[in-house]
């Protein structure tokens, strides 16, 4: 007869196990760095790149896989890896296919920390690095080399809002056996289906338009592939990357409402965007549904929305003093980076500095439209362009 636990053990076992039958809306958060096996044959025959099953809490719970498949289905691919950010996300995919002696082609407009990202690759891990004109399209077959392995994209570029030909690229690309990877946090993953347009490998931000709270770090890798996505996931285990499943609660919890708030968004951000191009004091509104903003006839075959975040470049009339006091100025929108979250949000880039070729003149201003009234934040703009005009 097996003798009965003490009081100190029994804190900790107990033979105590819920009923099955529960059945809820919500995905239940699973919290577990062990996972138990049953006996010792289940435990040697567990793999972790086998996602029918679970191994340890790093490589997935319930919880986390639900948020995998879920975004994978959004994107319609097949597999899908969760990061702690959306720069751990662009991480992982250059970590996976990239290695010494390998050459990287990366758009000028580029994210700022992958631009960072790919110095350091070059510095540190000898891979050639090399930036090129997001409008290139077709044009890029002449800059891929024997050793290009990968080529990034944005569509947009989340500063400039060029709006690059995403076809021609890939169909240059494959040509050669080189693969294509996008971040599509811009569209939210609902705006371009970026498989269908030829990528390969998709980032996303899931800080932004999925998470909607601007209280989440995460970033998502989503492919199509098994082989790549094997790559990947090695990749994935070595590098340690894990994410909490609070997080990913969170996550879930706001998707069913990603296409509305996504679609308001862009229904505000568009109105302002036009109402914008009305005023003395801005030279240009980069806003991709726009006629005059670069790329806008790619956007229109490709994409069917457009979201919150858009840019403007002021005349040259206007002082980087003037303009930032402008931003100063604002009081619904708030001075912070990111984007997708129900509170507006306004940034001034010091864009020359971040692009070589940039052709146009003016201070680059960049804004994320939230969820407010849409008069409330028109009357805030114009009271803070009043400013800078006294």
């Amino acid at each position: 007869m097996q003798k009965k636990s003490t009081s100190t053990t029994s804190i900790i076992h107990s033979d105590y196990l819920a009923p099955e039958g529960f059945a809820a809306l919500p995905t239940a958060i699973h919290h577990a760095s062990t996972v138990l096996f049953k006996d010792v044959a289940a435990m040697r025959a567990r793999r972790w790149q086998d996602k029918s099953a679970y191994t340890y809490g790093l490589h997935g719970t319930p919880t986390s896989f639900t948020l995998e498949a879920r975004l994978a289905e959004i994107e319609q691919g097949n597999y899908c890896l969760l990061a702690p950010s959306g720069l751990a996300a662009i991480t992982l995919v250059d970590m996976a296919l990239l290695q010494s002696g390998d050459d990287v082609l990366i758009p000028e407009n580029v994210y700022n920390p992958s631009r960072e990202l790919g110095d350091w690759l070059a510095r540190s891990f000898g891979i050639s690095v090399r930036y090129y004109d997001p409008m290139i399209g077709a044009g890029i077959a002449e800059l891929i080399l024997a050793n290009t392995k990968l080529i990034w994209t944005e569509a947009p570029g989340s500063v400039s809002m060029e709006v690059p030909d995403i076809p021609a690229i890939c169909t240059a690309a494959h040509a050669r056996g080189v693969l294509v990877a996008i971040d599509n946090t811009w569209s939210g993953g609902i705006a371009f289906s970026a498989f269908e347009h030829g990528v390969d490998i998709i980032m996303q931000a899931l800080t932004k338009y999925q998470s909607g709270g601007s209280d989440v770090l995460m970033g998502a890798v989503i492919t199509k592939d098994l082989a790549l996505n094997m790559r990947l996931q090695a990749a994935h285990m070595r590098l340690g990357f894990g994410v909490g499943m609070d997080d990913v609660y969170l996550v879930l919890r706001n998707l069913p409402t990603l296409k509305l708030r996504f679609d308001a968004h862009d229904a505000s951000a568009r109105k302002i965007a036009t109402w914008l191009q009305t005023r003395p004091e801005i030279n240009q509104v980069l806003h991709p549904a726009l006629a005059d903003c670069p790329g806008h006839a790619i956007w229109k075959r490709d994409f069917t929305g457009a979201g919150g975040l858009f840019s403007v470049l002021f005349d040259v009339s206007y002082s980087e003093a003037q303009t930032d006091q402008f931003v100063n100025q604002l009081k619904l929108f708030k001075i912070g980076f990111s984007w997708g979250g129900a509170h507006s949000l306004c940034v001034p880039y010091r864009i020359q500095q971040m692009r070589s070729n940039w052709p146009h003149q003016g201070i680059l201003v960049r804004f994320n439209i939230g969820l407010e009234d849409t008069g409330d934040l028109i009357a805030d703009i114009e009271q803070a362009l009043t400013s800078i005009c006294e």
